[in-house]
């Protein structure tokens, strides 16, 4: 047993004072480890040991920790009464809850979301599905807990030296009332049954059941344990703690090794889950991870063969018996090695010797003697009286009452040890060294004899069974063979990394290496396998190989003697031999042996040995033949010819045995067709089947030697139409093919399709795909067909004779569409095909991309687009209250998105762009409607260039202080490089204007004609009176509208009624409202009308400021009564929305709206926009544009 430390660290305070590490826990996965350190809990990488986060959390030292079962959270518990639950995953804290007294131990349920946690006074067990925290007394200060491996059980160890068992609950159900009355600082749980161990200031460890009886005898130590759990799945323990060391023993206390020896105490030592990993923590601060490597310890003499298991047991096993001896040491067992009759074991401090009772039908050993000394060798040999220690350059022999009789020194490192045998007290010994030299020792002689010199260091090296050949295997894997009496060099083999004698055969050696199993014989080539482990023994046909613990045995192949007993044609004897052990190929050659000299029994045998099921169903048809009384042998002989290869023999006696049927069929599976036709001919066999069958095979054979032309015709005489049509598509036989389209009948669905399919590859020819698929009426391999090769007027013709297949139509369209760019056409005919999802999602990605590539105009049309789906679908929906509002936010979010582009749009040009069309005021007016939206600005607008754009039109306008607002934004804000010199250049420059705004730039509330900032708070609102502004969706320009609304028990449509009554008048002007071409335009004229009411504008008047609220101007029946209906626009929205109402106050302003999106504009700016490109601005509706001019004229 081998402890490697992996990594270490060291906490230390900032006086260089340590941080203590009282406990560590894995997470359960192993990936991360987590220790206290002082008021820190640290979190590491465990397989790097990099520090990833130390937590500050805790206001004292942190005494404990413990993860979850599922590793999302890990808490901690020290000093400061506090428990923390931290979040696994972002280091953060995520819960912390408090006791009375200091946290002294927490531990996690394995199997559920329950936290026990432990104090001087009381254990309370904290439930996360429930956050309640029930609290329990304790009769004396816990020290530590631990959880049962199914969660339904909580160990508490008390200063008082008792140990308390309770449920989930906190109820307790067992006390254990230890004698002595020791502290109990550690106790575990085994991790496969019902068994704690207890670790106590006595000190000891004790074993408990879980009803609280005394499983085991205790164990002593001689030191106060702090901390004791289970390794190795519960096979092991890890105990220690004042000793400053932590030591593996058995699962019964047994002490094996010591792991790691520290400067100061060891507070705790915790495996990882799923390695042999363990993490301790010390008292001076020091955290470090170690690998625990467990070697394997065995030994081999001929056909037995030892090997160290569960660290104190041997098991001795007979190898061609499979009989085990277990042999308990309760030691570790540090050495093995077995000689004839005697085994040897070293313990830590002591060397037992067992002898083999021959006389006894099981493999049993007897103590022989106990010889008492505590060593450290690299090998141990045993020998009839002896033992031998090999320590690196020193051999040492002793008796086994343990006095020392021989030491032999050498000049080089020892690497392998033989005992080659000899009489009881002088064994000889062949020595392999590192330095390439093999010497032989003898026990009765104090002087080594040089046998042989190396190039290189030697490996490994065997002897023959008669003492004359020695096989040395180096470490460059190079086998040599020397005759020990000449010294000679016999031969050698590269690739072998361990050798072994026959015991049988003088002349016969196997080696392994590369994993490769190589049997040699005198100079012949060697014969190879495959091989998992290296060769220990070579005993007969058998192989002896060690794989890990695992020895296993393989037959090798004894071939001289078998070919041997077949030159003589006696099979029965050849089998015999062959059952000794030989290969598949020799199993072949005396299978083809017996069956050709008619031995059907040993050919059978044979054929089994091989799984030549071919073989094995002639013989047994011919025996089961031979059973029914079938006693023609020239059948028999003729199956035996055919099935070899001697076809003209086996024609020839099935034709003389009258079974020439027999040979019709082995020359057509030969494809010798003539020979075939030939014997149907001369054996009157002329029936259409036989002939048929014929030449189908020979079609076939046609096909595959490269004559397309005769195979095709074949198929064709055999009704064979679809293989013909196969190579008719191949050969590009495109006249052939359309000849035998027209010929097959609409009953020939499958051949008319694949004839379809094939001459669909050849250029140009799908119209007479088109005619085959006619003929069977297969409309949707038309369309697709049709879709493939472009004609959609063709598909839509057929979309229109059949109206069910519609969506096979209109989707493949819309798709083509989408593929080229025609996005727009894309969603119309997704909509035809009745997918209004896909309609919907084109339009989305239309939408995206177009904000991504900065084409702001697109992007507005696209969501005004969108917005009216969206409209629409709100209309549709009836039955459900709550999607339909959801549709109509998503139309007012839409709507919203569409104007803000819109306008950006503009903004947006004007800074890119070298030139632009539109003027100062109209581009001034533009970024203050976008700086006015009171919501986020949607993506890719940018309020950095929104801000440019305004500071650049203050300055030519003269808004000067907000030019000078403008650029002080700026300064906080990253713009574009290219504008970052000018900007800096005209902040200076504006500082020498003026620090006033014109007056004549603040617009005016129409309602309440308050002047209204140029930027405030109240988004598109008058500051004063809260009242909407109306804006012209051409220049952005406050419109002289005033919107008002009607009482709530007046409808729409007697709104309209009352407003369009003819009562008496009197005015200067004449205003009319016209509808033309889709936009109501306000025309004013001077056309007297008698009458000297206007309620509305007294209304208007009586406006009073009524703190934060909006009193909007709400119209009765009389007021709506006494408005001239030529002063009125309306916003005619369809249901669910209600109408909307504005009165028009400045007589001289001609106003249009657009009835397809909803906008205001200027009548004349709208109609300049209208003859420029023929539809509206906003909503690209087409509009006429003769009638546009007209009307602006007017």
């Amino acid at each position: 047993m081998k402890a490697q430390q992996l990594w270490t660290d060291r906490h230390l305070k900032d006086d260089k004072t340590p941080r203590t590490v009282y406990d560590v826990a894995f997470s359960p996965t192993g990936d991360r480890l987590a220790c206290t350190a002082g008021s820190h809990v640290v979190v590491y990488d465990t397989a790097k040991g990099v520090k990833l986060e130390s937590l500050a959390g805790h206001r004292g030292d942190v005494y404990c920790i413990s993860y979850s079962r599922d590793g999302k959270f890990f808490a901690s518990g020290g000093n400061d009464k506090q428990v923390i639950i931290w979040n696994a995953a972002t280091l953060e804290g995520a819960l912390r809850y408090s006791h009375n007294d200091s946290i002294q131990a927490l531990a996690f349920n394995p199997q559920s979301a329950h936290l026990a946690s432990c104090t001087n006074t009381e254990c309370g067990i904290y439930v996360q599905d429930t956050r309640t925290h029930p609290k329990h007394k304790v009769s004396s200060r816990a020290l530590t807990c631990s959880w049962t491996n199914d969660g339904q059980y909580l160990a508490i160890g008390l200063w008082s030296g008792v140990v308390s068992i309770r449920n989930k609950l906190g109820e307790e159900k067992v006390k254990i009332d230890r004698p002595g009355g020791n502290p109990v600082w550690s106790l575990s749980w085994h991790p496969q049954r019902d068994q704690i161990v207890v670790g106590d200031w006595g000190p000891k460890l004790s074993f408990y059941a879980l009803n609280g009886s005394m499983a085991q005898r205790e164990k002593r130590l001689g030191y106060d344990p702090c901390f004791v759990s289970y390794f190795g799945n519960g096979e092991y323990l890890l105990v220690g703690g004042s000793n400053r060391k932590a030591s593996v023993h058995l699962k019964d206390g047994t002490m094996l090794s010591e792991l790691t020896e520290q400067k100061s105490w060891i507070w705790c030592c915790k495996q990882q889950p799923g390695s042999n990993h363990v993490a301790i923590g010390c008292q001076d601060g020091t955290i470090s991870c170690f690998s625990i490597q467990f070697s394997t310890v065995h030994s081999l003499y001929k056909e037995r063969y030892a090997f160290r298991d569960s660290m104190t047991d041997v098991l001795v096993q007979h190898l061609p018996t499979d009989q085990k001896t277990r042999i308990r040491c309760r030691e570790l067992v540090k050495r093995i090695s077995v000689y004839r009759n005697r085994l040897a074991i070293q313990l830590p401090s002591s060397v037992v010797i067992y002898d083999l009772q021959e006389d006894l039908q099981d493999n049993h050993y007897k103590l022989k003697e106990r010889v008492k000394m505590k060593i450290e060798c690299n090998l141990l040999i045993v020998c009839a009286q002896h033992l031998v220690l090999c320590q690196e350059r020193r051999l040492q022999s002793y008796r086994f009452d343990g006095e020392k009789e021989r030491e032999w020194a050498t000049e080089s490192f020892i690497r392998y040890i033989k005992v080659i045998g000899g009489p009881a007290g002088a064994e000889g010994m062949l020595c392999g060294l590192r330095s390439g030299d093999v010497i032989q020792i003898f026990l009765d002689n104090p002087f080594a004899i040089p046998v042989l010199k190396m190039k290189n260091p030697i490996r490994c090296l065997d002897v023959s069974s008669s003492h004359t050949k020695v096989a040395v295997v180096d470490e460059t894997n190079l086998l040599q063979v020397y005759d020990l009496l000449s010294k000679k060099l016999l031969y050698q083999e590269p690739g072998a990394s361990s050798v072994s004698w026959n015991t049988h055969n003088e002349d016969m050696l196997c080696y392994s290496g590369a994993g490769m199993l190589n049997i040699k014989t005198a100079n012949f080539p060697p014969h190879q396998q495959k091989l998992q482990g290296f060769v220990v023994g070579f005993s007969g046909s058998k192989v002896f190989c060690l794989s890990g613990q695992i020895i296993s045995s393989i037959d090798v192949p004894q071939s001289a003697s078998l070919y041997q007993f077949l030159e003589k044609q006696t099979f029965k004897e050849a089998y015999s031999v062959a059952c000794l052990g030989v290969t598949n190929t020799d199993w072949s050659v005396l299978a083809m042996e017996a069956l050709e000299g008619m031995d059907f029994e040993t050919a059978r045998k044979a054929f089994v040995r091989v799984r030549d099921l071919r073989y094995l169903e002639l013989i047994g048809n011919i025996e089961e033949r031979k059973r029914r009384g079938e006693t023609n042998n020239d059948v028999f002989l003729a199956d035996i010819n055919a099935y070899q290869g001697k076809f003209a023999d086996a024609a020839a006696l099935y034709e003389k045995s009258g079974q020439a049927e027999k040979a019709v069929e082995m020359y057509t599976d030969l494809r010798m067709f003539d020979k075939a036709k030939e014997i149907v001919k001369r054996s009157g066999k002329k029936n259409a089947h036989t002939l048929t069958q014929v030449q189908r095979q020979e079609a076939e054979w046609f096909r595959n030697t490269n004559d397309p032309k005769a195979a095709c015709d074949m198929y064709l005489a055999v009704g064979e139409y679809s293989k013909a049509i196969n190579i008719m598509g191949r050969q590009n036989w495109t006249d052939q093919l359309v000849q035998l389209i027209r010929q097959l009948t609409p009953e020939h669905v499958k051949e008319l399709k694949l004839a379809a399919t094939v001459i669909c590859e050849q250029e140009d020819q799908w119209q007479y795909a088109i005619e085959a698929y006619r003929k069977i009426n297969d409309l949707d391999s038309q369309i697709k067909l049709f879709i493939e090769m472009g004609q959609w007027e063709s598909v839509f013709a057929i979309g229109d004779d059949h109206p069910e297949k519609k969506e096979a139509v209109y989707v493949p369209y819309a798709n083509w569409l989408a593929e080229h760019g025609r996005f727009e056409e894309a969603q119309r005919a997704f909509h035809s095909a009745g997918r209004d999802d896909d309609a919907l999602k084109v339009l989305m990605d239309l939408t995206e991309n177009a904000v991504s590539e900065s084409r702001f105009s697109d992007a507005a049309y696209y969501y005004h687009i969108l917005s009216q789906q969206h409209f629409d679908s709100a209309v549709a929906t009836t039955d459900n209250d709550e999607e339909k509002e959801e549709y109509m936010n998503k139309y007012r979010s839409r709507r919203r998105y569409a104007e803000l582009y819109y306008v950006f749009s503009v903004v947006y040009d004007y800074l890119i762009e070298p030139f632009t069309k539109q003027s100062s005021e109209s581009l001034f007016s533009m970024c203050r409607y976008l700086l006015l939206e009171s919501e986020a600005l949607p993506k890719g607008i940018s309020a950095a260039m929104i801000f440019i754009a305004l500071a650049k039109q203050s300055r030519l306008v003269g808004a000067y202080k907000l030019a000078r607002f403008c650029y002080e934004k700026l300064q906080g804000m990253i713009v574009p490089r290219r504008y970052r010199k000018v900007l800096d250049r005209e902040s200076m420059t504006i500082r020498t204007k003026g620090m006033n705004d014109q007056e004549d730039l603040l617009p005016m509330c129409f309602r309440c004609s308050t002047r209204i900032p140029l930027l405030h708070n109240n988004g598109h609102c008058c500051t004063h009176c809260l009242q909407p502004l109306v804006y012209d969706f051409a220049n952005f320009e406050l419109l002289p509208l005033v919107e008002f609304f009607i009482d709530e028990s007046i409808s729409d449509e007697e709104a309209m009624k009352l407003i369009t009554a003819e009562p008496p008048r009197k005015h200067n002007e004449e205003k009319t409202t016209e509808v033309e071409d889709g936009v109501d335009r306000l025309r004013v004229s001077n056309a007297p009308i008698t009458t000297d009411i206007d309620l509305f504008t007294e209304k208007l008047l009586a406006f009073e400021a009524s703190g934060s609220d909006f009193v909007p101007i709400v119209a009765d029946r009389e007021t709506l009564q006494s408005l001239n209906y030529r002063e009125v626009v309306v916003k005619r929205w369809d249901a669910p929305l209600r109408y909307q109402f504005f009165k028009a106050v400045v007589p001289a302003h001609n106003t249009a709206l657009c009835h397809q999106c909803m906008q205001f504009f200027q009548a004349e700016e709208y109609s300049l926009r209208v003859l420029e490109k023929g539809q509206c601005p906003f909503c690209r509706n087409p509009i006429d544009t003769n009638r546009a001019i007209v009307a602006s004229c007017w």
